[in-house]
């Protein structure tokens, strides 16, 4: 029986070579971001520094003993900024990917607004000006007016 895909291709978009097989960088991200954002891992991680303080009796509290855990979360730091960041940036692709289809797909809506990610920032902060008076202008107290006739039509 032959797979379906879930994934629509548009005119102009390239198929993936394989859709359901996500590269081992995407898949040890997305399983890491999972796991270090559950409670069990920051009680977990809360345990070994608990363990960590508990032993430095035991090595008189040297200058190893120190090293030992400084190492061990800069080097989870480091790494973890780069795994965060890949798991963002992939969450907002897909984010702005929805919303540009919900922007195709509604009419009325301005095709213009899909491409907003190549615009300069003044260009995006105008935009946002823009959108700005148009909610202060929906703000404005209604006149009794207005509520009859939009009544009326519904």
């Amino acid at each position: 029986m032959a797979r379906v895909s879930r994934i629509q291709v548009y005119p102009g978009m390239a198929k993936s070579k394989s859709p359901d097989c996500p590269s081992l960088f995407t898949r040890f991200s997305r399983w890491t971001a999972r796991t270090t954002g559950k409670s069990c891992t920051f009680v977990g991680s809360l345990l070994v520094v608990l363990i960590w303080a508990a032993t430095g009796p035991l090595f008189h509290f040297s200058d190893t003993w120190q090293l030992v855990i400084n190492t061990g979360t800069t080097i989870i730091t480091f790494l973890m900024v780069f795994l965060i960041q890949a798991t963002q940036n992939r969450d907002s692709q897909a984010l702005h990917v929805k919303l540009d289809e919900l922007i195709r797909a509604v009419k009325g809506a301005r095709n213009s607004l899909l491409d907003l990610d190549s615009m300069s920032d003044e260009e995006l902060d105008k935009l946002h000006d823009h959108f700005v008076r148009l909610a202060a202008k929906s703000k404005r107290p209604l006149v009794h007016e207005e509520v009859m006739q939009e009544a009326a039509s519904q």
